[in-house]
Order: structure tokens, then sequence, then C-alpha cells
């Protein structure tokens, strides 16, 4: 159950919609159908930061601190959250222990909660590659602080809108309403039933994941991006370029987007959350 599309030379060769959007009412998926992306959407946050940072308001070598003097992990600059050299505790495993809440944290709630955490780093910034979906929602809350808007609406404003990508969204659990085109996640009971998935403690935080999308907006996201239509070439060379080490090791990561040099040059990210599995992948070589 799922959709694919496939297209070459921007010429769209397959695209479709198989299986069901509501297996309790046998409703089929459509054109319209908005998947989670879950770790897919790391790319647009990326985006979102360029985006700042080709209007001067922020640095790639600014640190988190910058934009939160109480973050208690020093040294953290923003390169090292885009392509995974912060070395940051994961935020699930915090949530999960040392929130008390009654609702899921937001990312404002989260990066308090992280200033006043005492679960240490994995490294110093910049020593190896550790994928981090911490680093991503306060890539997101850097967003929210300098622009002065939620996330959800700088990325629709400046990425969905601008491209024409009626289908998409931001979603933050209970804290958002679920849009009409808005599918579910399941998971399967005894091999044969299919359950829906709840929200999480984990489910309110944006950034690291919650972009809702169909394939012809993420093809559309595509096509935007290369054309250079919201970024420059300058921003998308360093997004598609892999980051470096400390030690000058470099590391299979650009800014939102996994980097495979080893054959055929492949830039990709896969995704996989509360039932959804995501992959977009191109071949800029072929």
């Amino acid at each position: 159950h799922g959709a694919v599309l496939v297209a070459k030379n921007n010429k769209v060769l397959y695209n479709n919609q198989i299986g069901y959007a509501d297996f309790g009412k046998k409703k089929q998926l459509d054109k319209t159908s908005a998947f989670q992306l879950a770790s897919v959407s790391k790319q647009f946050t990326a985006a979102a930061i360029m985006l700042l940072y080709e209007r001067n308001q922020i640095k790639l070598t600014d640190t988190i601190n910058n934009y939160f003097p109480n973050f208690p992990y020093d040294n953290v600059t923003i390169k090292n959250l885009l392509n995974h050299t912060a070395g940051l505790p994961k935020y699930f495993w915090i949530t999960e222990h040392k929130w008390d809440g009654d609702e899921a944290p937001t990312n404002s709630e989260m990066m308090t909660l992280l200033e006043t955490s005492d679960v240490l780093r994995f490294f110093k910034p910049g020593q190896k590659f550790d994928y981090s979906n911490t680093g991503y929602a306060v890539l997101a809350s850097i967003v929210e602080k300098v622009s002065g808007t939620s996330f959800s609406d700088f990325v629709q404003q400046n990425i969905f809108d601008a491209l024409g990508m009626e289908n998409s969204f931001v979603y933050s659990f209970k804290n958002d309403k679920i849009k009409e085109n808005q599918l579910a996640g399941y998971r399967l009971y005894r091999g044969w039933r299919h359950l829906k998935i709840g929200g999480s403690v984990n489910d309110a935080i944006v950034g690291d994941k919650n972009i809702y999308t169909n394939s012809e907006d993420l093809y559309k996201w595509y096509q935007g991006l290369n054309n250079c239509s919201i970024l420059s070439k300058t921003s998308l060379d360093l997004m598609y370029t892999e980051g470096k080490t400390i030690y000058g090791k470099n590391v299979p990561y650009g800014f939102g987007f996994r980097i495979d040099t080893k054959s055929n040059k492949t830039i990709y990210h896969h995704g996989k959350w509360n039932g959804f599995s995501t992959g977009l992948t191109q071949y800029p070589d072929d």
C-alpha cells in the first residue's frame, strides 16, 4: 500500500497509488493522499536553514548558544547539526524519561527540557558522524527563533507555497488539526489485521520528521530545488556535498541528504516512522 513516482530527464515515467488510505473504511489511496515523510523531512529543514543563511540572518559557523544561551552543549555549530557531527544526545530518550507534561512536548518545550538535562553528549562537536534526530529538531527551533514564526508557517510560505506543493504541510501531534487527506500509519496485528498507530510523546516535535506530502509534490520539490527556484546554486552545492570531521574524514551526509559516492553518485534519504516507510532518491549522473 503506497505511492510511487519515477521520473527521468524532467519527464514522469510512472506515477501511481496502490492500496488503502483507510483499512477500516476500505478507502483507496489517491493523488491527494499525504504521507508522513519521517526523516525525509530533514531536507526541508536544511533548506529552511539555507534560506536564512542566504538572507544573512544566520551563519553556518554560529553555535546553538548564539540563539539559545542556556543550551548545555557548547560549541555546536549549525553546520555540525546539518551534517550530523554535533554529538548531541537522543531527544527521544530524554522526552521518554525526563518529560512529565500532560501533552507531548513541542520544539520550544524540548529545548527547555534539554537545558535542564544532565544527559551527556556522545562526543565533542566535529569528532565523528552520528545520525541525529536531535540535531534537526534543534535546527527547526533555530528557524523559529530567527524567523519569529512557527517552523510550520515558515516552511509553508517559503517552500510549499513557493513551489505549488498543494498537498504538503507540517503536522505537530495534537497541536495541529488533522487534514482531510492526511494518512494515518498502521501496524500489522497477527500478520493480517491493520491497526492504526496513535501519537507518542515524541510526535509533537518537528524538523526531524512530521512533514506530510504526496509523490507529485515531492517531485515538485525535487525540481524546484535542483532548478534553484528557492535556493542558489551555491547553497544547493553545499547541501549535496559530504561533510567532514575535524580530522578531515568525509561523512556520508550533506545538509539534509545522504550522499553515496561509492559507484554512481546517489543523493537520497529514507525515513521510517509510525507505520510509514518513505524515500526520495536521485541519480544526478543519469
